[in-house]
């Protein structure tokens, strides 16, 4: 039975991003588990399908080697059937040797050795720290960064060489990028020292940035926050990093998020807790209490009567959002019975007075203390 397109396996397009990509393969992986289709038989050979795709598409140089020959890149299968009428072993070497040249041909030099990919370095990936408030965090907010990074140099166009000139294969290495030198019975490989491994050089190299093909530069950019992220939340804008070398792909900006603490809520996923304090009297006779919201509102709770320090009280349906849909949590209300200070000398009167009457009324306190007189008594015998 022939094999099913990996993208199909995994429900996304060819064009799909590797956040898309994991994104579909998680959601697969959950669907599919044994576990949960215990009386699906066909659910495990599913779910392995979705694995085996999952590591192809997944890395990049495998994912590139199945873009170009499909499933026969990694079955030995390669090439199969007559191409200029070589047989399936000459077909199989020649297609490997392709492979191989493409995903490869940056390291080794490529074919001719002058190509532009012997000279054109990816540029660097970079990072960015952003620190959000926990109001920004549960709404979403559009900020604008400065990010100091590199871009391609304007007045040669990337290529490093002064009035758009091109640059010139290698005398030294041949384009390869590496020298070769005999120690004995070794031939050892080293970068080549005159165009730093990069196969060709420039002999009239741009004034502006020296050759490099780019140049320091501070660039102004929005960046959209989705509600619900976190500390840790990690955001992916592609081709916004540091530009490539002569010519080179430009490298990916991650964002990375930091929630600042708040004064009166704590986290937790999708849980906000809130500490109220509460008189005594408020804990002893019961009533309510007006209590913040993080979407700035306001909700009344009702204290139940002898409410101690610690009850939690849930509002459903207040707390964070979640980041890729599922609704909000829920907000936790903790009481905080507060002991009063500074008191006047006729309210310490009445406080001794209460005291006195109310001997029945302390369950915890008569607990602890009978537990108390238990052990001693233990002690004692």
């Amino acid at each position: 039975m022939a094999k099913r397109d990996y993208y199909e396996v995994l429900g996304v397009s060819r064009g799909a991003s590797a956040d898309e990509i994991k994104k579909a393969y998680r959601t697969k992986a959950k669907e599919l588990h044994p576990d949960r289709n215990k009386d699906n038989p066909q659910a495990e050979s599913d779910f392995k399908e979705a694995n085996e795709a999952y590591e192809v598409l997944k890395d990049d140089t495998r994912k590139a080697a199945y873009d170009r020959y499909g499933h026969a890149a990694f079955d030995g299968g390669m090439g199969a059937g007559p191409r200029g009428g070589a047989g399936r072993q000459g077909d199989f070497a020649s297609s490997f040797s392709d492979v191989f040249e493409d995903l490869f041909g940056d390291f080794m030099g490529g074919r001719g050795g002058a190509g532009p990919r012997s000279r054109a370095q990816r540029g660097s990936d970079l990072r960015y720290n952003l620190r959000v408030g926990l109001e920004e965090a549960y709404s979403g907010v559009q900020k604008t960064i400065n990010v100091p990074t590199s871009v391609a140099c304007g007045s040669c166009n990337g290529t490093g060489a002064e009035g758009g000139s091109e640059p010139q294969t290698c005398p030294t290495c041949s384009g390869m990028g590496k020298v070769r030198a005999q120690q004995g019975f070794f031939t050892v490989e080293r970068t080549c020292p005159t165009c730093a491994g990069a196969g060709q050089i420039v002999k009239n190299p741009c004034r502006t940035c020296q050759g490099a093909g780019r140049v320091e530069k501070e660039r102004q950019l929005s960046v959209n926050i989705p509600a619900g992220v976190e500390t840790g939340t990690r955001i992916r804008l592609a081709g916004e990093g540091e530009a490539g070398m002569r010519g080179g792909p430009t490298g990916d900006l991650y964002i990375f998020i930091e929630v600042r603490e708040h004064a009166l809520f704590q986290r937790d996923g999708t849980s906000l807790y809130c500490r109220i304090p509460v008189s005594i009297a408020t804990a002893a006779l019961g009533g309510e209490v007006e209590v913040p919201t993080i979407d700035g509102g306001r909700s009344r709770v009702r204290i139940p009567e002898g409410a101690q320090t610690g009850k939690q009280m849930r509002l459903r349906g207040k707390g964070m959002p979640a980041l890729r849909g599922g609704g909000h949590g829920d907000m936790l209300i903790e009481l905080a019975v507060e002991t009063p200070v500074n008191l006047t000398a006729r309210q310490k009167e009445i406080l001794r007075e209460f005291d006195k009457l109310a001997e029945n009324n302390n369950p915890e306190s008569s607990s602890f203390f009978s537990k108390v007189r238990s052990f001693w008594d233990g002690m004692k015998g």
